[in-house]
């Protein structure tokens, strides 16, 4: 079994200190490609959360108050720090949520970016002074931040997660308590861990892992310190989180759950389909909220997109992330797997025709066969529902309005792919897609610079570029008597 990168902390992390849950209880992260422990870590109480919030409102005066060149500097040398110890990240991701080793070096630079991108624009607090149009006041508008924050993490990027939420909190003046997902912990204790290295001061940034989320958070909700909240999950879990938000009137972010259509047209170029088909379903093993979820292929290029795609999928070399030949991993614990199965099964009883995989492997670990269906009823289980899988369901279309309604034709609105050579068309589909991200021609648009988000029941707000600094910010206006009356 490989081994943890040396002095991965396992416990919370609180006010500047490492400490152990308050109740004593540690609970256990597995390996996900072979079933076997990888660490026991401490299980936080209501009563760490309460202190952890005390921690960060105790440090947010001073650090509001920080030059913004300062905190500039310090997420600039977490940037660096994390980019020096890549390999460490890296193998741990890939230990405690089975990406192979590529592409979690991937993530490394990705999620390292974040710290990159907000250390830039923590010096730019833009506001604005003006006269009013009757010449009374004068008015001045400038920016604050919202105070403490509670960041909830998602297992399936463990780093990028932590980064994209905290980088821009931190960068506005906010300090924040980190809830990350039970399954993928160590990432996010390594991450603190940097940051507490290069200097952050005590209490900016706390980390407290649990395995019984709900009850540990919701005591958070009613105290009035707490000012924001970010969650990155599924759309049942942020509903309740919006309606606990609720009684603190709680600025929210909310990326939700997704159900990308992957929409290719006659007139697209194949191999370069086929290639971003493969790019935006496999990523992550299908593991992430931007995966292409249900393919719909025109009529007259199905037949050859489909053998195309089962023929590169066919090829994959499946295994541990951590041998150096694997090109996908295992999907994260025995229920997924099974859902996965479920969903395969069910599609294949309907009439969908299996091309490649369609079955769990016969090995130690969570592992699943890449798949490609062809002919695909539209109201199947595995089109309707979010994946999570590397499983690609494809059905075939007529016109460019069956696209548009295929691709609306569901509450979830995060991402959409089309591919097509048509320019005109390009832009229609923009306007007419109910989407918060469009790619176009391209199988992955993720980036630091872009603003991250969905619309519908895909979720609220945005991560990344100055519209994800503006979700930590407050907008004050300061109405100044006229300097020339009297």
């Amino acid at each position: 079994m490989t081994a943890l990168p040396a002095g991965v902390p396992t416990d919370l992390f609180i006010d500047g200190r490492w400490r152990p849950g308050g109740g004593g209880r540690r609970f256990v992260v597995d390996d996900p490609a072979t079933g076997a422990e990888l660490a026991q870590v401490a299980d936080a109480t209501d009563a760490d959360a309460r202190a952890a919030l005390d921690a960060a409102a105790g440090a947010a005066e001073s650090w509001r108050r920080t030059a913004p060149r300062v905190r500039s500097e310090l997420l600039r040398r977490g940037y660096e720090a994390i980019m020096a110890r890549a390999d460490d990240f890296a193998l741990l991701m890939t230990l405690e949520m089975g990406k192979p080793l590529a592409e979690a070096r991937g993530e490394v630079a990705y999620g390292a970016e974040f710290l990159r991108w907000f250390a830039e624009e923590a010096v730019r607090g833009y506001g604005r002074y003006s006269a009013a149009p009757d010449g009374g006041q004068r008015m001045l508008v400038t920016k604050r931040p919202v105070g403490p924050c509670l960041l909830i993490t998602p297992w399936n990027f463990p780093l990028a997660m932590a980064t994209r939420k905290s980088a821009p909190a931190l960068a506005a003046g906010c300090t924040v308590v980190i809830k990350p997902a039970a399954l993928t912990p160590l990432t996010t204790l390594l991450f603190a861990q940097v940051m507490q290295e290069v200097g952050l001061p005590d209490g900016v940034i706390n980390v407290i892992p649990t395995s019984h989320s709900g009850p540990v958070t919701a005591p958070l909700f009613d105290d009035p310190r707490l000012r924001k909240l970010s969650f990155t999950g599924s759309t049942e879990v942020g509903r309740t989180l919006l309606r606990q938000a609720a009684t603190g009137i709680l600025r929210t972010s909310m990326e939700l759950g997704g159900n990308a259509p992957f929409v290719v047209f006659d007139d697209a170029d194949v191999e370069a389909a086929v290639t971003g088909a493969f790019n935006a379903k496999l990523r992550n093993g299908g593991q992430a909220c931007t995966a292409a979820n249900r393919f719909y292929v025109q009529a007259g290029i199905a037949e050859e997109f489909t053998t195309r795609l089962a023929e590169r999928v066919a090829a994959l070399r499946v295994g541990p992330g951590v041998e150096p030949d694997t090109q996908l991993g295992p999907v994260i614990d025995a229920s997924a797997r099974e859902r996965i199965a479920g969903l395969v099964s069910e599609a294949s009883a309907a009439g969908a025709r299996v091309l490649t995989g369609g079955a769990s492997l016969d090995r130690p670990g969570w592992f699943y066969q890449p798949t490609v269906l062809a002919d695909v009823p539209t109201g199947a289980r595995v089109m309707t529902e979010e994946i999570f899988g590397p499983v690609a369901p494809i059905s075939t279309f007529a016109t460019e309005d069956d696209a548009v309604a295929l691709a609306n034709g569901t509450p979830f609105g995060l991402i959409s792919y089309v591919f097509t050579e048509n320019l005109a068309r390009s832009l229609r589909l923009s306007e007419r897609i109910e989407t918060g991200m469009l790619a176009v021609n391209a199988g992955v648009i993720s980036n630091p610079a872009a603003p991250f988000g969905g619309v519908k029941h895909s979720g609220l707000g945005r991560e990344g570029s100055v519209e994800g600094m503006e979700e930590f910010l407050e907008t004050v206006y300061v109405g100044i008597a006229d300097p020339f009356a009297g």
